[in-house]
């Protein structure tokens, strides 16, 4: 293991450069730069920019260079300096700008993460156990929905309801008054009203598919020979779902690790935008249009690297728990 484990952390510097220079690249592929968005805007507005004031702001911002040099600047100095450059559209470092939406990208999509892994394993489980039960049905077609709406028509549909019977708006994830006050019980209690509506919406399509993948993998181990012969020995039922079919069934929700680690950082984007998280989702989107390359490549940067440390959590844990996986990245030595 101690031999895999080096070979997949050198591997993960030549990974995490290749995906970051590709992801930076695809950014600049629209036709233009920040600056032509900036020129379009103030020729709506009826003001002009002359050539060689034009020519200054490419030169300030680097973008009379070509589109490896301005990635081999950029990279060199997150390297060397952790700066990510400086944001075209709001001015700011993108550092600052990360550090301002990470906290509340964090905690949403930590409590998103563990709320809809309770609930898809005790979901799974008990759909597999009491397959075709009166459950079972109700289990399966919410997790159906839960697969074939997007996000965003759910979080619509959401603030809808909840507008119409409850009279209250949705926007951010506390009400306009409590804003920059300091924490109290009232604080407190507004933020558990307006927390559960994004969590219920981040996790609606995460927790359908973990629930089919499991109940899927549950019901095919159910039907191994290991099962019957365990079965046959007078082992009680709960104690053999536990003990056997569901640990191996539960590979899946270790693989996914690596997944939903960049999830809590970038969130989803549509969905945040709706319901007006301040996350780094709707930060990403306004990157992307704007063309504000920095910000954009330096989010999606950081989410490439998650991704990657993610995939590797993932394997390792795998690897601890089933002696099949660690067996095989040692090559057959045990």
């Amino acid at each position: 293991m101690a031999g895999y484990l080096l070979r997949r952390l050198l591997a993960m510097l030549p990974t995490v450069l290749l995906i970051s220079l590709v992801s930076f690249l695809i950014i600049q592929l629209p036709p233009g730069d920040f600056l032509t968005t900036v020129v379009a805007k103030l020729q709506q507005q009826g003001q002009t920019v002359g050539a060689d004031q034009l020519a200054a702001l490419r030169q300030q911002y680097a973008l009379d260079k070509s589109p490896f040099e301005q990635y081999l600047r950029w990279m060199s100095n997150i390297v060397l300096h952790g700066d990510f450059g400086q944001s075209f559209e709001y001015n700011k470092p993108v550092s600052t700008l990360l550090a301002e939406r990470l906290p509340l990208t964090l905690a949403l999509g930590l409590l998103t993460w563990l709320i809809g892994w309770s609930v898809a394993l005790v979901a799974g489980i008990y759909s597999a156990a009491r397959r075709y039960s009166k459950l079972d049905y109700v289990i399966t077609a919410l997790t159906f929905l839960g697969l074939a709406v997007p996000g965003f028509l759910i979080a619509l549909t959401a603030v809808y309801l909840q507008f119409k019977f409850f009279g209250r708006t949705v926007s951010g994830i506390l009400s306009p008054e409590f804003e920059g006050a300091a924490w109290n019980l009232g604080k407190l209690l507004d933020l558990l009203g307006h927390v559960w509506l994004p969590v219920l919406v981040l996790a609606s399509g995460g927790v359908a598919g973990t629930i089919r993948v499991l109940r899927a993998n549950l019901l095919d181990e159910l039907h191994k020979p290991y099962v019957t012969a365990a079965r046959a020995r007078g082992l009680d039922e709960r104690k053999l779902l536990l003990r056997y079919p569901t640990r191996v069934a539960l590979n899946p929700f270790i693989a996914t690790i690596g997944w939903t680690i960049p999830a809590l950082f970038d969130g989803e984007v549509l969905v945040a935008s709706v319901l007006g998280l301040e996350t780094t989702g709707p930060l990403l989107l306004n990157a992307l249009k704007s063309q504000d390359m920095y910000l954009a490549g330096g989010i999606i940067l950081i989410a490439c690297v998650l991704t990657v440390i993610g995939t590797l959590i993932s394997d390792l844990l795998l690897a601890a728990v089933d002696a099949r996986v660690r067996i095989g990245y040692l090559g057959g030595r045990g």
